[in-house]
């Protein structure tokens, strides 16, 4: 079964998987555009490791749909060249680590090269790496490395967390003129729902985040939304709206955030809902120090600080190499560590308003 059978080709909405969806999209943009090319180890003949590619080689063509060899520099330097020539090239680094070989050229490079030619020569790649924990890999299988590329100037940072957003954001990156980073959180590529790729209203245009859970004063909360916000992205998505549901039970309302996109960064949604809540969680897998976190949560606190009931807190990965298999349920954030940030919230803002106990 191809993947474009599998993810359907109708109007009709059908069962399909994030991995199906994120196929259909490379598949879709191929067939739209005979300049964008998939390249990187094993998409060819095997369809990845994960099997995003499954299909296209056979369909377009092992000249669009390229073997390399186990070499990440040389992948991606050979895509901007490919892009230089007028080309799209789709990259796959096979897991997330497995991509720092590829950082000189990714940085030297790719993300200077519409700079240093005055706007003259825009580099229109893709760079998909599947990235993240919750799948028992093994050291340089699980990275969360998102900071290294939002702290690189001109490059775009994109994280998707449902089916519709992952076919949505990856055609919009591949159509874009501007490098683009897409992180795919491996955890969820099996994650399932009904879902049809012919919806205009479910493509999302890059920088742009979406309230996931409104807050709408449930279960005793103080009013729409009044609890917190939850700030999250990518596999710390479906953490946030469990831990949402399970706040009800302690009569706390909280409004989840989806940014989707790390770069460019939807100030205006998420303040907006960090005004409406007064505080505010930034959850990641990504370590705390020097994290995505910590940039989160200056520009909320520069932004929203008349708003702020209490400091904005962040639930993250710890501080540490990504541990073994069997720990990594420790390592990443959960629903637990989720609302004891929440509950200290509570606590914070009342011993700001003097009532303590």
């Amino acid at each position: 079964m191809t993947t474009a059978t599998a993810a359907g080709t109708g109007t009709a909405r059908k069962p399909a998987t994030m991995a199906q969806a994120l196929g259909r999209a490379m598949r879709d943009a191929m067939a739209a555009d005979p300049s964008v090319h998939v390249l990187g180890e094993d998409v060819g003949t095997l369809g990845g490791v994960f099997r995003i590619t499954d299909g296209l080689a056979k369909e377009f063509g092992d000249d669009r749909c390229s073997d390399t060899p186990l070499a990440e520099a040389g992948i991606l330097g050979t895509a901007v060249g490919m892009a230089m020539y007028g080309l799209r090239p789709v990259v796959e680094m096979q897991f997330d680590a497995f991509a720092y070989p590829a950082f000189e050229q990714l940085i030297s490079h790719v993300s200077r090269m519409r700079n240093r030619t005055r706007g003259t020569m825009p580099l229109p790649i893709t760079v998909r790496v599947p990235y993240g924990g919750g799948i028992g890999g093994v050291e340089h299988h699980s990275d969360s490395s998102e900071i290294y590329y939002m702290a690189t100037p001109g490059l775009q940072v994109v994280a998707p967390a449902t089916i519709a957003d992952a076919y949505g954001l990856l055609r919009a990156a591949i159509a874009s003129d501007d490098p683009v980073v897409f992180l795919e959180p491996k955890r969820l590529y099996w994650s399932k729902g009904d879902w049809s790729p012919d919806r205009p209203d479910e493509v999302p245009p890059i920088g742009r985040a979406v309230v996931r859970r409104p807050g709408g004063g449930t279960a005793g909360g103080s009013g729409p939304g009044r609890s917190a916000t939850l700030i999250t992205y990518g596999p710390s998505v479906p953490v946030c709206l469990e831990a949402a549901e399970a706040a009800r039970a302690e009569g706390w309302d909280l409004e989840v955030v989806d940014l989707r996109s790390l770069v460019p960064f939807d100030d205006e949604t998420v303040c907006a809902s960090v005004r409406r809540t007064g505080r505010a969680v930034v959850v990641h897998e990504a370590t705390g120090f020097g994290g995505p976190g910590g940039e989160i949560a200056a520009r909320v606190t520069e932004r929203c600080f008349h708003h702020l009931e209490a400091p904005v807190l962040r639930v993250t990965g710890f501080d540490i190499p990504y541990p073994p298999p069997m720990l990594e349920r420790h390592h990443l954030p959960g629903v637990d560590r989720v609302l004891d940030a929440v509950a200290r919230l509570q606590w914070e803002s009342e011993f700001t308003e003097g009532r303590a106990v």
